[in-house]
C-alpha cells in the first residue's frame, strides 16, 4: 500500500486498505443521488444526471449517501426506516461491510420535510450573536444524528463581495471577522452533536466578477489572504471543522478544484486540517465541461484527486476512472490510498465502522417547541431598525386601522431562504404542505395587534410586471392610521425567483414594481412602515428620511449634509416614517417582525452588509482603503446609504471614555475598555463595536476595520464597562514580501454604533519589529463585561 507508515491513520484503517481492491477503494470516494429525479435542486444537474442504478453502484461499497431526506419530501420516520436497512444491508452483504456517510444541506436548519427551518446566514451576521448560532446548529445537528445523517453541507463562509450576487442570503457578512467567529459557532455547534460540518465554498466563489455566479475570480494575493480565507482559517484552526467543499470558482485562470495550492499546500500543510475535502456537486465533472481543463473525465479525476478532493459529490461522474488510474500505479495510486484513508478515518470517527444499526426511530419530532424558540430569538435578534421617525413601536388601540400590504405579507416562503427545504425542494412539488407551523407578517399582526383594525392586499406580486393589485392597496393605505408594506425577494434557483444560487441581479432595486407600490402608498400622506423580507441588500435610500443618518455620520461617510431646513422640507417620494429590514427570518420570522413592530421586542440587529447606494457602486466593501472610497477625483460615488454596523433601536446609547494600553509590542493583546451606559427608557441591548484603522502603512491599509464586538443588555439608566482583550494578530494583513504580518506603527480605534460614527476615540501605538503572523497566534478578540451599575 501506497501510505507511509507515518500516515495520521489506525491500524484499523490501514487494515481495511491493505484488502481493498481497486474498486472497493474508489467506491469509498463516491456518492450515489438516490432520489435524483427532474428537479433541479443543484447547477447542471439534469445535464449531468447519471444512468447507474443503485445495485450497480454500491455493489462494492459505498462512501456518501447524498441527500436522502433532502431531495424530495418524504417522510422522516419511513425515511429512516429505509436508511437504517440499506445501511444494514452494506454491512452484512459488500465484501468489507463498510456503510455509507449520509449527506445532507443543513444551512437554515436540516434540509428535510417536516424539519425547523431557522433564519439565513445573513441573519447570524445581523444578530452579531454566536452563542446563539452555536445552539441553533446543535440544535439542527441533533435533529440530524437522529436519522442518521452523519455530515451537513454547512456553514457557507464567503465574505459577501457584491451584493448583486444571488447567494448573498447563504452568506454572513462583509466583514471577514465576523463570517469567521459565528460560522466557527456554527461548526461547534453541529459538531458537537455528532455531526460533520463541511466549509463552504473553498475559497473565492463570492468574488465573482460583477456578482454572476460561477464567473471568473480577480482576486490577488491580499484579497484573498485578508479577506476571503481568514473565516476558513479560524474555522479550521480555531474550531476543528471536519470537512471542507472546494469553490466553483477559477482565480486567476486556475479552477480551485484543480489547484493543490489550495485545497494541499494552504490547507493541510500549512493550517493542518486533516479532514476530508469533498467537491461541490459536478465540481470534477466541471473541470471537462466548464473549466476545459481536462481534456476528458479521467484527466478530471486525476487532476481532482491530485489537487485535494477526497470525495467525488454528488455521484460518480468522475472519479470511477480512478480504477484504472490505480491499476496503472504510480502517482494516481498513491493519491487514491490518500483520500481513501482519509474517508475511512472519518467513517472511524463517526463510529460508523461498528455501527449496527439494529432499529431505527419509530417517532421523530424535527419542529420541536425548543427548535422554534431557537428561531424566534434568533430571529429576532436579526431584525434592523434601518430608520424610525417615532412611529414604531406601534401605538395601537381599538380605533386602530392598520392596512397590511405588499406582496410578502402574507406569503411563508418570502420568510425563508434559498436552501431552505421549502423553496429548495417543495418549490418542485405544489399543494405538499409544509410540514411546519410558518405564520405570516400578516399572521403575526393579527395576534400581536388583537385589538386593531387590520386590512390586507398584496398590492403586486415580488416579481413582474403587473400594477392591477396597486389601487387596492392604496385605497386601503387612504383609509388607514398606518400602512405596513411588506415586500423584497422570494427565494429559489436558477431563474426560479429573486434572489437565491443562480439568481445573480444587474440591478438593486426592489424586484417588480414593488418601489411603485412603496411610493403609491407613501403618497397617500398615511404614515408607511415599510418591512424588507430579502436575501440581499437592496438601493432604497429613496424609502429613507433625508435625516436617516445624523450629520456626523454623513461627513464620515463622506455624504453631503442635508439643508438646515431638511425637518421642513417635503418628504421625498417614497419616503416611510420607519424602515425594518429582515434578512430571510426563518419560521418565527413573521412572528418576530410583529413582536417588533408592536414593541414587544426592542429590535437589537445591526447591518452585517452595507446598505448599497446603487448597483453601479459594486463592488463595495466598507473595508476599503483610502481611494475605494468617495474622492473629489472621480464623479462616481460608492458610498453606501448606510454604513456597515448600523442599527436603531427604541431606546439609546452612549458609549465614553474608551481607555486602550498606550503601547502594546507586535504580536502582544492590548486592552480596550469602554463605558456603554442605557440613555433612554427601555431595556434593550446594544452590539458594541471597537474598530480600528492603521494610519499608515507598507501597504494601502482600509479606512476602518472591525476589531471585536460584543452584545450587551441593558436596563434603562444601567451602565457597564465592556473590555476586549485584542490581539494584535487583529490588525494583521498580508505584507510588501507576501507574509502576513503586524506592522508597528499608530492605530486609530474607536467604538460607535456603526464603522462610520465615532462615539469614542483612541490611539494604539504598536512598538517594536514587524511580528510574522504564526499558527499558534490568537485570531480571536475576547469581550468581557466588567461591572454594572444604574446610573441616577
Amino acid at each position: 500500500m501506497a501510505l507511509p507508515e507515518a500516515s495520521p491513520v489506525s491500524p484499523r484503517v490501514r487494515d481495511l486498505l491493505a484488502r481493498m481492491t481497486n474498486e472497493e477503494k474508489v467506491a469509498q470516494l463516491v456518492g450515489y443521488w438516490v432520489d435524483q429525479g427532474d428537479e433541479v435542486v443543484a447547477p447542471m444537474a439534469g445535464e449531468m444526471r447519471t444512468s447507474t442504478r443503485y445495485a450497480e453502484a454500491t455493489a462494492h461499497g459505498l462512501g456518501h449517501l447524498t441527500r436522502v431526506y433532502g431531495t424530495r419530501p418524504v417522510d422522516p420516520v419511513e425515511r429512516a426506516q429505509w436508511l437504517h436497512g440499506e445501511q444494514r444491508r452494506l454491512t452484512t452483504e459488500t465484501r468489507l461491510g463498510i456503510p455509507a456517510i449520509v449527506h445532507e444541506e443543513c444551512l437554515t436548519g436540516l434540509a428535510a420535510w417536516k424539519a425547523a427551518t431557522f433564519p439565513t446566514p445573513l441573519a447570524w451576521g445581523a444578530s452579531f450573536d454566536e452563542a446563539l448560532v452555536e445552539e441553533m446548529a446543535a440544535a439542527i445537528g441533533g435533529s440530524m444524528r437522529e436519522l442518521g445523517i452523519h455530515q451537513g453541507l454547512a456553514p457557507v463562509l464567503d465574505v459577501i463581495r457584491d451584493p448583486r450576487w444571488g447567494r448573498v442570503d447563504e452568506c454572513i457578512s462583509e466583514d471577514p471577522y465576523v463570517v469567521g467567529m459565528l460560522g466557527s459557532a456554527y461548526v461547534r455547534g453541529l459538531q458537537g452533536a455528532g455531526v460533520h460540518a463541511t466549509l463552504k465554498h473553498f475559497v473565492g466563489y463570492s468574488a465573482s466578477r460583477s456578482g454572476r455566479n460561477h464567473a471568473p475570480v480577480s482576486a490577488g494575493v491580499r484579497e484573498l489572504a485578508d479577506v476571503l480565507l481568514p473565516p476558513f482559517e479560524m474555522a479550521v484552526r480555531d474550531a476543528g471543522v471536519r470537512s471542507v467543499m472546494n469553490s466553483y470558482a477559477e482565480i486567476d485562470g486556475m479552477p480551485v478544484a484543480a489547484t493543490p495550492d489550495y485545497l494541499q499546500t494552504l490547507l493541510r500543510e500549512v493550517w493542518g486540517f486533516d479532514g476530508v475535502v469533498v467537491s461541490d456537486y459536478f465540481a470534477v465533472a466541471f473541470l471537462m465541461t466548464m473549466h476545459r481543463v481536462a481534456e476528458d473525465r479521467a484527466l478530471a479525476a486525476s487532476l481532482a484527486i491530485a489537487a485535494g478532493i477526497d470525495v467525488e459529490l454528488p455521484g460518480a461522474d468522475a472519479y470511477p476512472e480512478l480504477v484504472a488510474l490505480a491499476a496503472a500505479g504510480g502517482t494516481d495510486a498513491a493519491l487514491v490510498d490518500r483520500a481513501v484513508a482519509r474517508v475511512l478515518t472519518q467513517k472511524e470517527d463517526l463510529g460508523l465502522l461498528d455501527a449496527v444499526f439494529e432499529a431505527a426511530p419509530e417517532t421523530i419530532d424535527l419542529d420541536t417547541p425548543e427548535h422554534r424558540r431557537i428561531a424566534r430569538e434568533l430571529a429576532e435578534e436579526s431584525l434592523v431598525l434601518i430608520s424610525n421617525d417615532g412611529v414604531l413601536p406601534l401605538a395601537v388601540d381599538t380605533t386602530a386601522r392598520v392596512a397590511v400590504l405588499g406582496p410578502n405579507a402574507d406569503s411563508a416562503e418570502a420568510l425563508m431562504g434559498c436552501y431552505s427545504f421549502v423553496n429548495h425542494v417543495l418549490a418542485h412539488h405544489p399543494g405538499t404542505p409544509a410540514g411546519i407551523e410558518l405564520p405570516t407578517v400578516l399572521d403575526g399582526l393579527r395576534a400581536n395587534l388583537p385589538h386593531a383594525r387590520i386590512t390586507h392586499a398584496a398590492g403586486c406580486d415580488a416579481e413582474g410586471p403587473d400594477r392591477s393589485g396597486i389601487a387596492e392597496a392604496v385605497a386601503l393605505a387612504a383609509d388607514a392610521d398606518v400602512a405596513i408594506v411588506v415586500v423584497g425577494d422570494r427565494a429559489g434557483l436558477f431563474g426560479r425567483g429573486t434572489v437565491g444560487e443562480g439568481n445573480d441581479v444587474e440591478s438593486l432595486e426592489l424586484p417588480g414594481v414593488q418601489r411603485e407600490l412603496v411610493e403609491a402608498v407613501a403618497a397617500t400622506g398615511t404614515p408607511v412602515v415599510l418591512v424588507l423580507l430579502t436575501g440581499r441588500p437592496y438601493a432604497i435610500e429613496w424609502a429613507l428620511p433625508a435625516r436617516a443618518i445624523d450629520p456626523g455620520t454623513r461627513a464620515g461617510l463622506g455624504i453631503p449634509d442635508a439643508p438646515s431646513d431638511a425637518d421642513a422640507a417635503p418628504a421625498r417620494a417614497g419616503a416611510a416614517a420607519a424602515v425594518l429590514q429582515a434578512f430571510f427570518p426563518g419560521e418565527e420570522g413573521g412572528i418576530a417582525i410583529a413582536r417588533v413592530l408592536s414593541g414587544a421586542v426592542v429590535p437589537s440587529g445591526r447591518l452585517p452588509v452595507s446598505l448599497p447606494r446603487s448597483a453601479g457602486a459594486q463592488p463595495y466593501s466598507y473595508l476599503h482603503p483610502v481611494l475605494g472610497g468617495r474622492t473629489d477625483i472621480t464623479s462616481a460615488d460608492s458610498t453606501p446609504a448606510l454604513p456597515f454596523g448600523h442599527g436603531l433601536s427604541y431606546t439609546t446609547f452612549a458609549h465614553e471614555e474608551l481607555l486602550v494600553d498606550g503601547k502594546v509590542a507586535a504580536g502582544s493583546s492590548f486592552t480596550a475598555r469602554v463605558r456603554v451606559r442605557n440613555t433612554g427608557e427601555r431595556a434593550g441591548t446594544d452590539v458594541v463595536q471597537l474598530y480600528g484603522r492603521d494610519l499608515y502603512a507598507s501597504v494601502t491599509r482600509p479606512v476602518a476595520q472591525l476589531l471585536a464586538f460584543a452584545r450587551v443588555t441593558l436596563e434603562p439608566g444601567e451602565e457597564t464597562l465592556v473590555r476586549f482583550e485584542v490581539p494584535t494578530q487583529r490588525l494583521a494583513f498580508t505584507g510588501v514580501h507576501g507574509r502576513r504580518i503586524v506592522e508597528p506603527g499608530a492605530v486609530e480605534l474607536w467604538v460607535g454604533p456603526s464603522c462610520a460614527e465615532r462615539d469614542a476615540e483612541a490611539v494604539l501605538d504598536i512598538t517594536g519589529a514587524e511580528h510574522p503572523v504564526a499558527a499558534e497566534d490568537p485570531r480571536v478578540a475576547r469581550a468581557v463585561i466588567e461591572a454594572s451599575a444604574r446610573v441616577e
